[in-house]
């Protein structure tokens, strides 16, 4: 295999192959559902169902939790990354693409920029159902922008983890079960659901350490209004943080692999 390619070369052939992976919605569509159905029921049961109880009214609730779920959403999706390589890789597919005259990290980087694309999508799914539900953007457009681009900063950075456990998984069932084993409680141990304030003073140092609170809190003051400066340092301190730890430690258990 020839792999004297030009950077701007491995570019192209990375594009190539995230959109070889979109392309494969059209014909299962039912995998962008796995991106769609979640969130949504999400969104319109804890708001119906617990959003009066907690605080006094269905919009208000809303209001407070659908930044929270937009997080939280991100990091059950990003787990799709680790599935979709393992499936890759256990099913030759992986290496029959770095067979290709191709930079060896373009399969790679093709995956993680289709699933960017996906993360994309639930995004703003996810802002036209609060939208539908009376949602409404509180700061400014490009406030929402930023948000966006935070999150999805976030994703890129997350999605090495989840790159790292597909690669050391024996099949995508064993991705999924460690995936949701480890982000159920770190996802609800935030204020995804509920403020910080309302819970057992031994528990909200954790709670806020916690990097799905941070990056909560980050996109509600760039939605609704807030503090914004130190929720967005901290958040783009942990994205750096895992990028650095686990970027490296995912390319060298994949090259050990394959």
């Amino acid at each position: 295999m020839n792999t004297r390619v030009t950077p701007v070369q491995g570019l192209r052939q990375s594009a190539t192959l995230a959109w070889r992976t979109i392309v494969q919605i059209k014909h299962n569509p039912w995998e962008l559902g796995d991106y769609s159905f979640q969130p949504i029921l999400f969104v319109v049961l804890f708001t119906y169902v617990f959003g009066g109880a907690i605080s006094g009214s269905t919009d208000e609730y809303l209001r407070f939790t659908l930044p929270g779920i937009i997080v939280m959403n991100m990091f059950f999706v990003a787990m799709y990354v680790g599935t979709g390589l393992n499936s890759d890789l256990t099913k030759g597919v992986f290496d029959r693409l770095r067979s290709l005259p191709i930079a060896r990290w373009a399969p790679l980087a093709g995956r993680i920029a289709a699933d960017l694309v996906k993360h994309a999508w639930s995004v703003f799914l996810l802002l036209a159902v609060g939208y539908l539900l009376g949602f409404r953007v509180e700061t400014s457009f490009l406030r929402l922008l930023a948000m966006v681009g935070l999150v999805l900063f976030f994703a890129l950075a997350f999605s090495w983890i989840s790159v790292l456990i597909g690669v050391l998984a024996r099949d995508p069932e064993q991705v999924q079960i460690f995936g949701y084993t480890v982000l159920f409680p770190v996802t609800f141990v935030s204020n995804v659901f509920v403020p910080t304030e309302t819970m057992p003073g031994w528990l909200r140092p954790i709670v806020e350490a916690n990097p799905v609170t941070i990056l909560s809190d980050a996109a509600r003051g760039l939605l609704i209004g807030g503090p914004v400066a130190e929720p967005v340092a901290w958040t783009l301190l942990w994205a750096g943080g895992i990028l650095l730890v686990f970027a490296p430690l995912s390319v060298y258990a994949l090259q050990r692999k394959v």
